[in-house]
């Protein structure tokens, strides 16, 4: 196995972006032993918003690393700020962080300039170029589809297993409906040091954030084969949103993006938490009658509808024979792994 030393590894990295009204960004890079910070800090002068869209689109190229290493905290930050409208400054930001931890070469003197933005990070895909200056080489500029292509490497999307699973949204409302979380899976050549930091939220808050990390942490511990072996990216169609009914929903996509259960013709629906997830066990949630209202009303053909094992002798007369006949199945547990 080929190896970085640390002194090939710069303690400071720059790379360029051109602006739409010509001025040329530097997006500067500096690594830091971690010492219980944040992996990724991110500054631009006076855009906190910025800051925050930076800091989770460089959390998320990192997602097709095979290698999961925290020990170092890197901070990012741009002498000048761009409208909040521009993006392709994204991929500068991207190759400044691999750069600094020795993954994208940087020899003495190059001057590296990228232009390119992603709706999709996490899974390494990327519209843009990349132009180097180096001394003795010239200049030279590589079109790139995907992160892949920069060390000449095969599309790392092949190897990222996504897969959403559908949940009750319930408020009482007019715009009640069926929300999606999404969990991308891609394996680690070696094991994390701790599960939660190959755990990435986008766009949820920090509380939300670490639910949803010890939720899919817990739940691992229960398979016996999860822990220390993915970088996981879990998103939410509508990020906003209370209550923990999506657990169950969660730890589905989960458990079919790692291969630990059967794939079902259509959605996986599914309303439900636990205090011990640890154990796989699948506890009751509030709102009962409206999110069983909803279910029956948006499901389709093929889809898998799981509920909790309480709810089983609560059911509306009908429902299950009315689920059957939209070809639909239904299950109540009270344990995941066993459905």
């Amino acid at each position: 196995m080929t190896t970085v030393s640390t002194s090939a590894v710069p303690s400071n990295a720059e790379c360029r972006a051109t602006l739409t009204d010509g001025r040329t960004l530097t997006i500067t890079a500096s690594r830091r032993p971690r010492a219980n910070r944040a992996d990724v800090k991110c500054t631009v002068p006076n855009a906190p918003a910025i800051a925050e869209h930076m800091q989770q689109v460089v959390r998320l190229a990192r997602h097709t690393e095979p290698r999961l290493d925290s020990r170092d905290q890197v901070v990012l930050s741009m002498d000048i700020t761009p409208s909040a409208t521009e993006r392709d400054w994204e991929l500068a930001a991207v190759l400044a962080d691999r750069m600094v931890r020795g993954l994208h070469p940087a020899r003495p003197g190059m001057i590296t300039t990228a232009q390119g933005h992603s709706d999709a990070w996490h899974t390494g895909r990327v519209t843009g170029a990349v132009r180097t200056t180096a001394p003795g080489d010239g200049e030279g500029t590589l079109q790139i589809t995907h992160l892949g292509a920069l060390l000449g490497h095969a599309d790392p999307s092949a190897a990222i297993s996504t897969v959403r699973a559908w949940f009750p949204l319930h408020s009482g409302g007019i715009n009640d409906t069926l929300g999606w979380v999404e969990v991308s899976v891609f394996p680690l050549e070696a094991p994390a040091a701790t599960e939660e930091d190959s755990i990435a939220v986008p766009g949820l808050d920090l509380t939300a954030q670490q639910e949803v990390k010890q939720t899919l942490t817990a739940a691992r511990h229960f398979d016996g084969k999860g822990l220390s072996r993915w970088r996981s990216v879990v998103r939410f169609g509508q990020p906003r949103f209370q209550g923990g009914s999506y657990q169950l929903a969660l730890v589905m996509a989960d458990r079919l993006a790692r291969g630990r259960e059967f794939v079902p013709r259509g959605r996986i629906i599914a309303s439900g938490c636990s205090s011990a997830w640890h154990a796989g066990r699948v506890d009751t949630v509030d709102g009962r009658e409206s999110k069983l209202e909803l279910i029956f009303n948006q499901v389709n053909s093929g889809d898998r509808v799981l509920l909790p094992k309480d709810w089983q002798d609560h059911l509306p007369p009908g429902f299950a024979a009315g689920l059957r006949e939209k070809g639909a199945s239904l299950a109540c547990i009270d344990k995941i792994g066993m459905i």
